[in-house]
């Protein structure tokens, strides 16, 4: 027992010291022995109760119940025997007043499901995970130079029963998993799943941040649902508000009767805009409970990722408000300098438990440095949603394509930013609420113009660096906004236009995934090239995308419903360009414009070399690959006439040079002049040259020579170069010539 207590002592010294990552191992309600009894013990902080009772079936929540005992100034303690799993407790909580109210526990893992907000009595030990393999492989992946696609959904409203009931964790793992795999999917991230008490708040308002929502099933069961996504290589990011709380009574909120786990501050406690109560981040037991509820989901539930909602709101003390609205920090200015700091530390800590952990902001600004370690000044994200591009890019495409010329920064501008962070491109849920109208909806023109700008939209997503994200139903284009209450309209598969779209976003994510191009340097120049961004008169852009093997995708996207014959782009090697994904294709609802394969031509065009004459399908996102057998053929049998030609000029001066030595050194080479026979008198001259005492070789040769290409790769330029002479320099443009092949 002593030694117990000394580990509770460290424990609750590290909590009230703000640096607590596991706080959850103390706080909250766990199995435990005491003088041969089993029960549970309960710890609270509640630093201004004037007492605390846990309350629950196991004591018929008798208010006369015996008090639990202060074992820190602020942190109340109780062991009570015969407490059962599952049975339903809360805290009975005096307050500073001499009034009385009850609260859910913050710690507890298990809740009663709503309208019910009591906390249940769970042990999260006993669960057999299978995931040790994946999480190996996991752990030797650079998450930044990986494929990252992921599938956001609504645990509520993905599927559900016929009756109208929610699918339990399990049910969904087995209808959710085989459909991620078959479409491409690489991650599913789930709105938040803890515990919450209105439907419509989406999980964005939470009650119970260490209780996985008891609407579809136990913890464990919650367990299960992420061992089975791993089992098939599918990882699970969770969405964490770390950023304000509700008012309902059995939450966080005044939770001894003062204010706990929000600022006093009047002009720094409430968000205006959603009605919540702000963290106060500069307390240290608040960061204890936070920073630890990040790692808990790490650890307790094996989750691979975290997306941190609304962090602009916690970053700037004017979020939402008005002048006079909110107080400045001690530097005057609007930053709250505490939540950098918490921010700061939450992903040290979660990244010190996991390196390998995804830590996403959705942060909404141009704050600085969001993805930069916390030690360099940043606020140590890995990953951080653009975003600024899915603004634009909807807006870009919900604009009518005869107007869109004159907003052509919008497709271009994210590149001026896009490796200044981690970014994942978010098509994410905000973007098809209430109001908002689905994607597909939000494209100008008729039904199947609509269509046709969501596929070009896109396949322009999924090449544009950074990691993607769509929401639930975007892949087959559901036409109404999402609806928590109910179901995607799964119906519309039996509709050609969404069947055909969820056929092309199938291809689009395995094409994806199948080319390192598009995902293998996501955040710096060297994955990305510009072919030709400006020509805004069109709509029309094109760029490469490369990986660290050189391998390459071209994409032309054309955003007007014309097509483009004859359009000329520059490509950087000969050879030949084959199409193989475009959004027109006729299987995908487009109009199968047909396409060829191109041959490129000797034209500098674009900054490049070499030139293709393309077909653009109106409307469209087409991908092409060189193909380099062919290509390379056509393009020595091109350069290697030249290379013969300036090979012989190089040869004549060189045996003009010998000829001009050998008279002037007459005497002195005489006794190695060379036997008769028929080696080339560019041999004879390389062999004497290093006798020469007349001084150096002509600068007029030298500069030739320097010129000279290397010959193209066929066997008579071969045997050409084979004869023993000086070798010619590598003129540059016989050794792009070679390089390409």
């Amino acid at each position: 027992m002593r030694v117990k207590a000394d580990q509770l002592s460290d424990a609750i010294k590290r909590f009230s010291d703000g640096t607590s990552t596991d706080a959850y191992h103390f706080m909250g309600c766990h199995p435990a022995v005491v003088d041969g009894q089993d029960g549970y013990v309960f710890r609270v902080w509640a630093p201004h109760a004037k007492s605390v009772r846990v309350l629950g079936r196991f004591n018929d929540w008798d208010k006369s119940s015996p008090p639990m005992e202060r074992v820190s100034p602020a942190i109340w303690e109780r062991f009570i025997p015969g407490v059962q799993t599952f049975d339903e407790y809360k805290y009975y909580i005096e307050r500073p007043d001499g009034t009385f109210v009850f609260r859910a526990d913050p710690y507890a893992t298990h809740s009663a499901t709503r309208p019910d907000n009591a906390s249940k009595v769970f042990d999260l030990e006993g669960f057999e995970w299978t995931d040790g393999a994946y999480r190996r492989s996991r752990s030797k992946k650079d998450v930044l130079r990986s494929p990252m696609n992921i599938y956001e959904m609504h645990l509520g409203s993905w599927r559900r029963h016929e009756d109208g009931n929610f699918l339990s964790y399990v049910d969904c793992a087995r209808q959710l998993i085989p459909y991620l795999k078959d479409m491409g999917y690489t991650h599913v991230e789930l709105l938040p799943v803890s515990e919450y008490p209105y439907d419509p708040s989406w999980g964005y308002q939470v009650t119970g941040y260490y209780a996985p929502t008891s609407r579809y099933g136990t913890p464990h069961d919650f367990m299960r649902f992420v061992d089975m996504c791993h089992a098939e290589g599918i990882g699970v990011i969770i969405d964490w508000v770390g950023a304000h709380f509700p008012r309902d009574e059995c939450g966080l909120f005044e939770f001894d009767g003062e204010c706990c786990y929000e600022p006093s501050d009047p002009l720094r406690r409430e968000h205006p805009d959603w009605g919540t109560r702000i963290f106060d981040y500069g307390r240290y037991e608040v960061r204890s409970f936070l920073m630890s509820n990040v790692v808990y989901w790490l650890d307790k539930f094996h989750i691979d990722g975290i997306r941190v909602d609304a962090v602009a709101s916690m970053l700037y003390l004017d979020y939402g408000r008005r002048g006079g609205e909110w107080r400045p920090n001690k530097d005057g200015g609007n930053i709250n300098l505490e939540a950098v700091q918490f921010l700061r530390d939450m992903n040290a800590a979660a990244l010190t438990f996991d390196p390998s952990a995804i830590m996403v902001a959705e942060e909404s600004t141009a704050f600085p440095m969001v993805t930069k370690p916390g030690y360099d000044g940043g606020l140590g994200f890995n990953f951080k949603w653009n975003m600024g591009w899915m603004h634009d890019m909807v807006d870009y495409m919900s604009t009518d394509p005869l107007f869109r010329k004159g907003k052509h920064n919008n497709l271009t501008f994210s590149l001026t930013y896009a490796f200044s962070e981690n970014f994942v491109l978010p098509l994410s849920h905000d973007e098809v609420v209430h109001g908002k109208c689905s994607l597909v909806n939000k494209m100008p023109g008729d039904y199947g113009d609509k269509f046709q700008n969501l596929r070009a939209f896109y396949g322009y997503m999924m090449t544009h660096p950074g990691k993607k994200l769509l929401f639930m139903g975007g892949e087959f284009a559901q036409f109404i906004e999402w609806d928590e209450k109910k179901e995607l309209d799964w119906m519309l598969l039996d509709y050609d236009k969404h069947r055909e779209m969820q056929s092309y976003v199938r291809d689009l994510n395995h094409y994806y995934l199948d080319h390192p191009a598009l995902w293998h340097n996501d955040t710096d120049w060297q994955g990305f090239q510009w072919i030709s961004c400006d020509d805004w008169q069109q709509s029309v852009i094109s760029f490469r995308r490369i990986d660290d093997k050189g391998k390459e995708v071209i994409v032309v996207c054309n955003f007007c419903p014309v097509e483009r014959a004859g359009y000329k782009i520059g490509v950087p090697k000969a050879g030949t360009y084959v199409p193989v994904l475009s959004s027109d294709d006729a299987k995908y609802g487009g109009a199968g414009t047909p396409l060829a394969p191109v041959k490129a031509k000797k034209e500098e065009l674009h900054g490049l070399k070499y030139a293709v004459e393309l077909t653009l399908p109106a409307m469209s996102t087409v991908f092409y690959e060189r193909k380099a057998t062919r290509g390379a053929k056509d393009e020595t049998e091109d350069e290697a006439p030249k290379a013969k030609r300036t090979v012989k000029a190089v040869k004549d001066k060189a045996e003009k040079a010998a000829e001009a030595a050998k008279a002037d050194l007459e005497a002195a080479v005489d006794a190695v002049k060379p036997k008769r026979g028929r080696k080339p008198k560019a041999e004879s001259a390389a062999e004497a040259a290093p006798r020469k005492k007349t001084g150096p070789k002509p600068k007029a040769e030298a500069q030739d020579a320097a010129e000279a290409p290397k010959p193209a790769r066929k066997p008579r330029a071969k045997k050409a170069d084979a004869v023993e002479k000086p070798k010619p320099a590598r003129k540059p443009r016989a050794k792009n010539a070679d390089s390409d092949n």
